[in-house]
């Protein structure tokens, strides 16, 4: 799994029409925001700070519950903390969800929610927490159905109000050891 690093910088790359982080090495990882979804910072060059290693490990540590590859989990991961910091604020799209809440839940950055539409359920990770709303990225490998034409995909941010999100909670099974003397 990646290890965050000081010397990672993000920028904004012309050519590939996304922001980008480069890792070192000659590794460099594309993210999912293009030039309309990203915050006017994100066009400098920003190091990889320590807000982010934060929360690269928050992000980590919850998606290590899901069903996904190492690399697969280190791209979400990614694709989370560019979200977190350079995602322009939007307003919340619930009217593509239905309710599941008196929305009077508290959530926490990290925390794993389902939204439902109205053809599918699907499991979202929550990166930002707001006083109504929260911005949620898809953990789901396919594509999740918002409506005939739209579709969110793997790592996909959207902005949505509490209401709408159901809580998942997550059992740490805890292995038995027995110990020989």
């Amino acid at each position: 799994m990646l290890k965050p690093s000081d010397k990672w910088t993000w920028y904004y790359d012309d050519k590939e029409e996304h922001l980008m982080l480069d890792l070192g090495d000659s590794m460099i990882f594309k993210t999912n925001l293009s030039r309309k979804l990203v915050v006017d910072c994100a066009f400098g060059i920003n190091e990889f700070s320590v807000d982010d290693a934060s929360a690269f490990q928050t992000y980590k540590e919850q998606i290590a519950h899901l069903e996904l590859s190492e690399p697969r989990q280190a791209e979400l991961a990614l694709y989370c903390v560019a979200a977190k910091r350079f995602h322009k604020p939007v307003q919340p799209k619930s009217w593509f969800f239905d309710s599941l809440s008196d929305g009077e839940s508290s959530f926490e950055e990290g925390d794993f929610v389902q939204l439902s539409a109205s053809s599918n359920s699907g499991t979202f990770i929550v990166l930002e927490v707001g006083e109504c709303a929260s911005l949620c990225a898809s953990v789901s490998l396919e594509a999740f159905q918002l409506s005939g034409s739209k579709s969110l995909e793997f790592g996909q941010a959207i902005k949505v109000m509490h209401d709408r999100m159901l809580l998942i909670k997550y059992q740490v099974q805890s292995q038995h050891v027995a110990m020989a003397g």
